[in-house]
């Protein structure tokens, strides 16, 4: 197994940039998510997990610089906040630190199979990083993996990992990686600790790429996992990895599970 692609994503819920190689350490991926923009009237985080209101974020891109992060839109121009907010149509603030208390809402991935995103769907409040360290934008976790067996073809971009893992495997295989360890090139070492449950975001359309609402009815189907005790059975694709030992790694690299 090796890995076949790497993804950073500087502003959650943006387009992110696709890297041939990465410094990854306790927080993920030097650069990932380190960044998001906040809803100045609401002052909850924006995440196209509330697509009504958010999935014009996925038609802007993040890309790292020296300076710091350059985003730019559909038309490829660059914009600032006073950019960023007009195209949205609210006021937003580009922000490096959770605010204390904040949430975002996600839609309830049930409702969106039965009613699709357009539906008047219910959302849940959520908080943010259970398992990821301070100053980032993790939902929950800072790796995500998926194994190309896994995407069956489907672009990895609509799941938005950090690695893609070449496999001769079965589809779904990494749901047995839970609970083991993964290393990655010659340094770094992993612990798999939960499958990654998918939301409304992969059936959104991402850039080019337009809406696919198979994105979420696949794995609603064929990998319906408990992802932690207690969340009962959800649509999964991918699992959520800790770092215990840091390295750089490169497309190409070696992957062994342990």
């Amino acid at each position: 197994m090796k890995v076949a692609a790497l993804y950073r994503h500087p502003v959650k819920s943006m387009l992110g940039e696709e890297i041939v190689r990465a410094r990854i350490d306790e927080r993920g991926i030097e650069g990932d998510r380190r960044r998001a923009l906040l809803d100045v009237t609401t002052g909850r985080i924006a995440s196209a997990k509330q697509p009504r209101a958010w999935r014009q974020l996925l038609t802007m891109s993040a890309e790292t610089k020296d300076d710091g992060v350059r985003i730019t839109g559909p038309d490829g121009g660059e914009l600032d906040e006073a950019g960023i907010s007009a195209l949205l149509g609210r006021p937003v603030r580009l922000i490096t630190e959770r605010p204390a208390g904040s949430v975002l809402l996600r839609s309830v991935p049930e409702q969106v199979l039965a009613d699709g995103i357009e539906a008047e769907v219910e959302y849940t409040v959520q908080d943010f990083g259970k398992a990821a360290a301070p100053g980032s934008f993790f939902d929950f976790a800072p790796l995500h993996l998926i194994t190309t067996a896994s995407l069956a073809g489907t672009p990895a971009v609509r799941y938005r990992p950090n690695l893609v893992l070449e496999t001769d495997g079965e589809p779904f295989d990494e749901n047995a990686w839970v609970g083991r360890e993964l290393t990655v090139g010659p340094d770094l070492r992993l612990r798999l600790i939960a499958a990654s449950p998918r939301c409304a975001v992969p059936t959104l359309a991402h850039g080019e790429l337009p809406a696919d609402p198979e994105a979420l009815r696949r794995p609603a189907r064929l990998n319906r996992v408990e992802p932690l005790p207690g969340m009962g059975p959800l649509p999964c694709l991918g699992v959520y990895a800790q770092v215990l030992t840091p390295g750089t790694v490169e497309v190409g690299d070696r992957v062994e599970v342990h």
